[in-house]
């Protein structure tokens, strides 16, 4: 019988997460820098200081590293505390959200994921629908579901909170975020961001809220 040493094991995983962890942060300023096309294997393995063995022991390819980075892009959109409590007021609840939503898309390096995935999308359709699926339905969905608990009460009148989600995304990232996104405009500012998303609020809750 073998015996396994569990101290031994649990630093060869804390060193294998590291290692990891090294690999997708060069991979990512890789992909940043030169975008999916330029980047390859061997720049990879440089920004992340490994050697390309090390590289190909933990990945086959720049498509896996770049789903690994999507993947770490969606556990960060996941670990965001939205507060959807059906409790709340949805005057409050909206501009929470909206305000939360936009610091995540605007975050530093926030974009550099959406714009790669933008450039691939066409040829490379399955990359698209993963993310999406991943990271931006789900915020939807769970916004959707939020809504439908005060049309049931009565507070709101929407037809389809899925269309109604959407809206009122998108008009938090009116003038925000497409500047942003593709690097005509600095992330917004505090105020600005306020701004945008209370006058946000105030068209959604005029156009959905009970009379």
């Amino acid at each position: 019988m073998v015996v396994v040493d569990r101290e031994h094991l649990r630093v060869v995983q804390e060193e294998d997460s590291t290692k990891r962890r090294q690999i997708l942060d060069g991979a990512r300023k890789v992909f940043m820098d030169l975008g999916f096309d330029g980047a390859s294997m061997g720049e990879i393995a440089r920004a992340a200081q490994v050697s390309k063995g090390t590289l190909y022991v933990y990945f086959a390819d720049k498509c896996a590293l770049f789903e690994a980075i999507l993947e770490q892009e969606a556990l960060q959109h996941g670990q965001v505390v939205f507060n959807f409590d059906p409790a709340r007021d949805a005057e409050t609840t909206l501009k929470d959200f909206g305000r939360a939503y936009i610091h995540l898309l605007c975050r530093p390096g926030g974009g550099s994921a959406i714009r790669t995935v933008m450039a691939i999308a066409e040829r490379m359709p399955d990359v698209g629908r993963r993310y999406y699926a991943r990271v931006l339905d789900k915020t939807i969905n769970r916004l959707s579901d939020y809504l439908k608990a005060h049309v049931a009460s009565g507070n709101l009148r929407i037809d389809d909170c899925d269309l109604a989600a959407s809206q009122f995304m998108e008009l938090c990232k009116a003038s925000l975020f497409l500047p942003f996104v593709f690097q005509a405009a600095p992330a917004p500012s505090e105020a600005r961001m306020t701004e945008v998303v209370d006058s946000a609020t105030r068209m959604f809750l005029a156009a959905y809220q009970a009379k």
